[in-house]
């Protein structure tokens, strides 16, 4: 592995995990330096919540308890936009959370970003992974879906940890998308070696050709939506707004091979037929997702990693199983990246009951809680002054509920959850077009029962 140091200070080595943790966070409260806030009153908006979000992820008390909303595409159709125009057009996307929040964001504790992601490109790639509208799914679809497969077969195992980078180019990219098909023509890049041109003969084939044209035309258009998202981000900024957070993604070892890779019935049965090769690859795949993380210059100087938790919730395996084979291997992932200074950022999608026990043994500031359905009142007995939690306002109470209801529920988890600090109210998943009234109810909420009063 080799690790990105260039951002580091000199005495990073010396610190200890803690110290590191406090530095990222640091850097962090110091990125609204960088801003050219639009008044000084916005430049104290944007501080005052950041502030409130590092206080809560150092598990102490703000002044209140923050609230993050999630107000889905509504901005969207209510400017008349559907999923798929706003997908291929993101102009016309941005232009409609602009109006959203210029309308709302004054209320809403965190400024609404378009959930979009550049279709073109996917489009010209014939990405598989994914159907979206227009493109698998009718037009008229409000989001994506995913399209769960054996995308590694069971006697790929030895392949996949012997060289997992050469599988991955030649043999699970070619899956993933149709335009990587040419690249089983290409050998292994470590045939590579001094004179190179018999090695490189692939690259005059035409297939392999029409694909890197096609990897530059991928590339222009990724580097148009960024352009246009990220002057959208920078402008939410400079008026004052907390954007949602910007998180390093990664996943729990599992879930890459179960959701991914071999695909959620295949990766059971490999629990009972090919457990040793199971666990084998478990491990190389924690070395490969640390090392994406510790390489990666984006990653370097920020202070979380988020990973969206899927097969070790209850009831998707036995205790024994989620000891043998989940927690392991996440452990691992976790421990390299908290010995780095990083908060972990752990979103329990469904319930996590059963499995909190295995996670008390972290360092205190270290996770940061998201839960779904996870009993909360337990959750914050378990976790109150060790680690930060958030959630779990119901989807289904924002999309069908009164905002009578949404702020009474939102009261009584912030007097379960509040005390000492260390929460944020939020919903426990993401959600399609919510209802706006429904949102306003969670903020008013915590702006009357969430204030902390000093004595």
């Amino acid at each position: 592995m080799t690790e990105n140091t260039s951002w580091r200070p000199d005495n990073w080595d010396q610190l200890t995990p803690r110290q590191k943790r406090e530095r990222r966070l640091g850097w962090w409260a110091d990125s609204a330096k960088e801003i050219k806030f639009v008044s000084p009153e916005a430049a104290q908006n944007y501080k005052t919540k950041l502030q409130r979000l590092i206080n809560v992820y150092q598990v102490k008390e703000p002044d209140r308890v923050p609230v993050i909303v999630n107000a889905g595409i509504s901005p969207l159709y209510s400017c008349g936009i559907d999923y798929h125009t706003a997908i291929y057009n993101y102009e016309k996307a941005v232009l409609a959370f602009a109006r959203f929040n210029e309308e709302h964001g004054a209320e809403l504790d965190s400024y609404a970003t378009p959930l979009i992601f550049p279709a073109r490109v996917l489009d010209r790639l014939d990405f598989k992974l994914y159907a979206w509208p227009g493109h698998g799914i009718p037009e008229s679809a409000t989001g994506y879906q995913f399209n769960e497969g054996e995308y590694m077969k069971s006697g790929e195992y030895d392949a996949f940890i012997r060289n997992p980078s050469d599988f991955w180019m030649r043999t699970y990219l070619p899956r993933l998308f149709g335009a990587f098909e040419a690249f089983r023509q290409v050998g292994p890049l470590t045939d590579i070696i001094e004179f190179p041109i018999g090695s490189l003969t692939p690259l005059s084939t035409p297939d392999v050709q029409v694909l890197l044209q096609k990897l530059l035309d991928a590339g222009k258009e990724i580097a148009r939506f960024a352009k246009i998202t990220g002057d959208f981000s920078r402008q939410v900024q400079q008026k004052g707004y907390l954007l949602p957070l910007l998180r390093n993604m990664a996943h729990a070892p599992f879930d890459t091979l179960g959701d991914t890779l071999r695909g959620t019935q295949p990766i059971m049965k490999d629990m009972f037929r090919q457990p040793d090769k199971l666990l084998e690859a478990l491990d190389a795949t924690a070395n490969l997702t640390i090392d994406s993380i510790l390489t990666s210059e984006k990653a370097a100087r920020g202070f979380n990693v988020w990973f969206p938790l899927h097969k070790g919730a209850d009831g998707w395996m036995s205790q024994k199983q989620f000891d043998t084979f989940y927690f392991p291997s996440l452990k691992k992932v976790m421990d390299a990246f908290i010995n780095e200074g990083y908060i972990i950022t752990l979103f329990a999608e469904g319930s996590y009951d059963t499995r909190l026990e295995s996670f008390t043994g972290f360092p205190k500031g270290s996770i940061h809680w998201q839960f779904d359905r996870t009993d909360m009142a337990r959750a914050k007995k378990m976790f109150g002054g060790k680690f930060s939690i958030e959630g779990n306002v119901p989807t289904s109470l924002i999309l069908t509920g009164t905002p009578g209801d949404v702020k009474e529920h939102c009261r009584r988890l912030i007097e379960t959850c509040g005390k000492g600090g260390g929460y944020i109210l939020a919903t426990g998943a993401s959600m399609d077009n919510p209802k706006v009234d429904n949102l306003k109810a969670m903020v008013a909420a915590a702006r009357e029962y969430g204030v902390y009063r000093k004595s």
